[in-house]
């Protein structure tokens, strides 16, 4: 098996003897959930450390030598690094596996992860999903290992011009001042590996991310082995050219395979979340037949009972389809290599409901996994009322699509205050808990002015950190005094902050609080009780009516009729989305139902106090008990009467409680409700509670099946 010497892969200078520990916690995603962590290198360099965007490798390689021996002689600094790194070593080094029964090593394939800002191989919800699941087992202790893709010039980094259009920029990846690490050969050099059954020959390079006790590994064709055109296969997320995305996901599903054989990486159970990695189930059918010498019925069968197909699409036409010319022209030579013909090859694609539009990697994903899931309740419904005639001809009287409802990693979106507070109020192992409803009930002890006032530290935090990004731009672009203004430079921490932060998609209706100006003029611009409006996310660069809905929103923003209380934070990121969830007291959410799968981001907001105003769509039918939070609207959804309903819980419930001050200058009947918010959410709505569930339902079974065939 290859590994790494991390001294050869990283741009990390010669620490002193003394610090070399630092290396091993730079080189580590554990510090990015750990305060403990990430104060250790503020402690080293408070300015560095803010200018480098919290990133240590970046620090370490900026950091004057002298700093670094003056550090050796600081007995305060020494003891709490001292103190730190064993904090890490210890967390390395435990088993912590939630139970006696530990399931057999999983391999986890997916497009995307959202781990932290200074690896900007993300578009969105689904990988911080996958970034929360890594995290999340190197907590249990769990045996997984990742695989996605480099990405070298990442996603669109969002650019806004003075009319409101999105303009997009490659946000390129310097992986020498990134917590990544080139995975090396026998011979010292960065592993190269050649995917199979593709012509012409495409190479991929190999690099590592360290999750706590979990590995990511990830793909790269940006190498000169390859030609100009491969070169660019992972170059971006979810490129447009479908010749070219199919090419991705060939090099992600069957690349990442061979990846963890080069690696001898052993694994039993397969998850794929979503469809883009979903080649990874012939390549392990191949496998089969060629090591084992089964047949092709048999490696099928084996592949079913161990895969796991997570879907997140709530509408057929949002999936992958290649036409079969596309398909036969890259596969031709593979499906022979399997013991199959064209048409038994594609009937794995093939969606009965529309058998002429192509292979659909979403069927092809249902159909090769025994075990599926949805990522919500109500999303299963949806799901199964899609593709129930994939199954039609299975006898099955239930669709067998059953659901985990997504869950956030706490430890990586609570505050750090908040955090605190919960330790000592909760008891310091209540995180070994999280899961436990009868733990948060312990969030009653927390007295209102605590709680608020942790709050609204957040608040003003998040205010300064909208304004220092505005003075910046203003002060190396001279930006027009209304760009501004709709960018946050007039947002009051002293206002209640509605916060709307996701994918600028028509879906999701990011303009519909917008939907009659009249009326929120007057709810925004009441004059004892006014209403603020944070808006921030990225259109996908090819999709100009999501570019649309947000040039409205940024010129609504500019719109003096509003006083600067509607604004548009550029760029939206892991960073600012910390930021929100935690500063704003109403987060929004109002998708056409039933288009939302889950939408993880209201439960980041929920878990910091943080209260939830949504359609009941994804996780919100399962979250929403009456009284944590409101409701948008019916069952179904209509743009009028959704505002109307909108505006209507602003102006009689929202805004009312928000300034109901008592005699004490304390909102106590709000700060009450967000209390009720975090005891419900947290426990039911974490990734450990999750994690679990995968376990319950696929991860064991699956292993005791496995294991009993042996």
């Amino acid at each position: 098996m290859y590994d790494n010497d991390p001294s050869a892969n990283i741009a990390i200078p010669e620490l002193p003897k003394s610090l070399e520990g630092l290396a091993d916690i730079a080189l580590n995603l554990w510090w990015t959930w750990n305060p403990k962590g990430q104060n250790i290198f503020h402690l080293l360099n408070p300015y560095l450390w803010k200018e480098s965007g919290h990133n240590p490798i970046e620090m370490l390689k900026k950091i004057p030598q002298q700093e670094l021996d003056d550090a050796c002689k600081d007995e305060h600094f020494m003891r709490e690094f001292h103190y730190v790194h064993t904090l890490f070593l210890k967390y390395m080094q435990d088993k912590t596996i939630y139970s006696e029964e530990e399931p057999l090593p999983i391999a986890y394939f997916c497009a995307e992860f959202g781990l932290h800002h200074s690896v900007p191989i993300y578009s969105g919800g689904l990988g911080f999903l996958a970034g929360d699941i890594l995290k999340e087992s190197s907590d249990l202790g769990l045996p997984m290992v990742g695989i996605g893709f480099m990405y070298p010039q990442g996603y669109v980094r969002q650019i806004i011009g003075s009319d409101g259009w999105q303009n997009g920029t490659n946000e390129t990846i310097n992986q020498d001042i990134a917590p990544i690490e080139r995975v090396l050969d026998e011979s010292g050099n960065q592993l190269i590996i050649q995917v199979p059954f593709i012509d012409p020959t495409v190479y991929v390079s190999i690099w590592k991310i360290n999750v706590g006790r979990v590995k990511l590994y990830l793909l790269d064709t940006d190498i000169s082995q390859n030609d100009p055109w491969d070169r660019e296969i992972s170059s971006h997320l979810y490129t447009p050219d479908m010749n070219q995305r199919l090419r991705q996901q060939i090099v992600l599903g069957i690349g990442g395979y061979r990846v963890l054989e080069v690696l001898g990486i052993e694994y039993s159970i397969l998850h794929l979340n979503e469809g883009h990695p979903a080649f990874a189930l012939f390549e392990r059918v191949r496998a089969y037949i060629k090591d084992e010498k089964i047949s092709l019925d048999e490696a099928i069968e084996r592949v079913r009972k161990s895969s796991i197909f997570t879907t997140h699409t709530p509408l057929a036409a949002a999936t992958d389809v290649y036409s079969f010319d596309m398909m036969s022209s890259s596969f031709k030579d593979y499906w022979e290599n399997l013991g199959m013909d064209k048409e038994h090859f594609m009937n794995f694609g093939m969606n009965p409901d529309a058998p002429s539009d192509g292979f659909n990697m979403t069927v092809f994903g249902l159909k090769m996994c025994q075990n599926r899931n949805a990522v919500s309740q109500k999303h299963s419904q949806v799901t199964q009322e899609i593709w129930k005639n994939v199954f039609k001809d299975e006898n099955e009287t239930n669709v067998p699509i059953t659901y985990v409802t997504n869950g956030v990693h706490l430890p990586t979106w609570l505050g750090d205050e908040l955090f605190e507070l919960l330790d000592q109020t909760l008891g310091e192992n209540w995180m070994q808990m999280q899961d436990l409803p009868q733990i948060w009930e312990q969030v009653e002890k927390i007295d209102n002015k605590t709680l608020w006032d942790i709050h609204y530290m957040y608040k003003v935090r998040m205010v300064n950190f909208i304004r220092e990004r505005v003075r910046r731009k203003w002060a190396d672009e001279g930006i027009d005094p209304l760009v501004a203004m709709a960018e946050g430079v007039m947002l009051d921490p002293d206002v209640l902050t509605i916060g709307f932060a996701r994918r600028m998609t028509a879906y999701k209706r990011p303009d519909l609080i917008l939907h009659d100006l009249d009326r929120l003029e007057g709810i925004i611009n009441n004059f004892s009780k006014p209403v603020q409006i944070i808006f921030a996310g990225k259109a996908h660069p090819s999709d100009n009516v999501g570019k649309k809905i947000l040039q409205h929103i940024f010129q609504t923003a500019q719109n003096p009729r509003f006083r600067g209380r509607i604004a548009f934070v550029e760029d939206y990121s892991e960073e600012v989305a910390k930021y929100l969830v935690r500063g704003v007291d109403v987060w929004l959410n109002n998708p056409q139902i039933p288009m939302e799968a889950c939408g993880t981001s209201g439960m980041k907001a929920a878990i910091n106090g943080t209260l939830h105003f949504s359609v009941l769509d994804g996780w919100w039918p399962e979250g929403y008990n009456g009284t944590n939070g409101w409701v948008i609207g019916s069952d179904v959804s209509d743009d009028s009467e959704d505002a109307k309903s909108l505006y209507s819980v602003l102006e009689q419930k929202i805004v009312p409680l928000y300034y109901d001050i008592g005699a004490s200058g304390i909102r106590d009947n709000w700060v009450s409700l967000m209390r009720t918010s975090m005891k419900s959410v947290g426990p039911y709505f974490s990734a450990r509670r999750m994690m679990k569930e995968y376990l319950k339902k696929f991860y064991l079974p699956i292993s005791k099946t496995i294991q009993k065939e042996e």
